[in-house]
């Protein structure tokens, strides 16, 4: 995702958000061809509402997420995009009506410190990306649930293959209106970040069904210096310390709470086989 929002920055002043959309969702689907002819049973669907909402939110998180590139450094996307084990904690809360205390409420309260030492609002110039990071991750907070249900029923190469064939004709409704051609340039991008899409959504539908969750949160956390990285050398971009604070506070509010909410799964488990 690092090296798809380093692209997308890099080409946003030439090409519309919606196009680049478009074009990823694209690429995906011609990259997947191979998949889907070597195994066409992963086009069967099993809950087709859900795999449909499933794309229809990547679609809207892809959308804010590039617009965020536009406006924001990547380092600074990251971090913000850090919270959302924060807000699908508070989600959860909600859905299953539980009351938020102990560690749970100690890591949302952690998590917001966290988020607000990164925005700080009031004692930097407001960035408008800030709002389509964050609807990544209002976004992004529901869509895991989608995918935890998908994946007891799908095959995780349809999740990813239906993912893109979804957001192919959703974002072909707004291409028409920004429509401008692209260069052999752009076209050569595009299918980059078509291709790491793919591969992103293929590592991301079998990421949780084979590892725990708490080490698939902390590599999670690797993107930091990776983002880091990528904006200094394609950008000339140099993180503030505050952000690296900020997102240290956020990364172990969101660690803790997985480890407890682990170790509370695990003694449920043991409860239920000793009875």
């Amino acid at each position: 995702m690092v090296i798809q929002l380093g692209v997308v920055r890099l080409i946003a002043n030439d090409i519309d958000v919606f196009e680049i959309v478009f074009f990823r969702a694209l690429f995906s689907c011609l990259f997947i061809l191979p998949i889907i002819t070597s195994n066409p049973t992963v086009l069967k669907v099993n809950r087709p509402v859900i795999m449909g909402l499933c794309g229809a939110l990547a679609f809207i998180a892809g959308v804010c997420f590039y617009f965020a590139a536009k406006y924001m450094p990547l380092a600074d996307i990251t971090a913000i995009h850090f919270s959302r084990p924060i807000f699908a904690a508070i989600l959860a809360a909600i859905v299953l009506k539980e009351v938020i205390k102990g560690p749970r409420a100690i890591a949302i309260i952690g998590g917001f410190i966290g988020a607000a030492i990164i925005i700080r609002p009031g004692l930097v110039d407001f960035n408008v990306g800030i709002f389509f990071v964050l609807g990544v991750v209002v976004v992004q907070t529901w869509n895991p649930i989608n995918r935890r249900l998908l994946s007891k029923s799908e095959h995780p190469d349809s999740i990813a293959v239906w993912t893109q064939l979804v957001v192919l004709p959703l974002a072909l409704i707004p291409t028409f209106l920004v429509w401008t051609m692209p260069t052999w340039e752009l076209l050569g991008w595009m299918a980059l970040i078509g291709l790491l899409e793919m591969l992103n959504q293929r590592v991301l539908a079998r990421a949780y069904i084979q590892g725990e969750t708490v080490i698939v949160l902390a590599l999670h956390y690797t993107r930091l210096p990776l983002a880091a990285l990528a904006g200094f050398l394609m950008f000339n971009e140099v993180p503030e310390v505050w952000i690296w604070v900020g997102s240290g506070i956020i990364a172990c509010a969101a660690l803790y709470l997985a480890h407890h909410e682990k170790l509370k799964e695990d003694q449920e488990k043991n409860k239920s086989s000793n009875t």
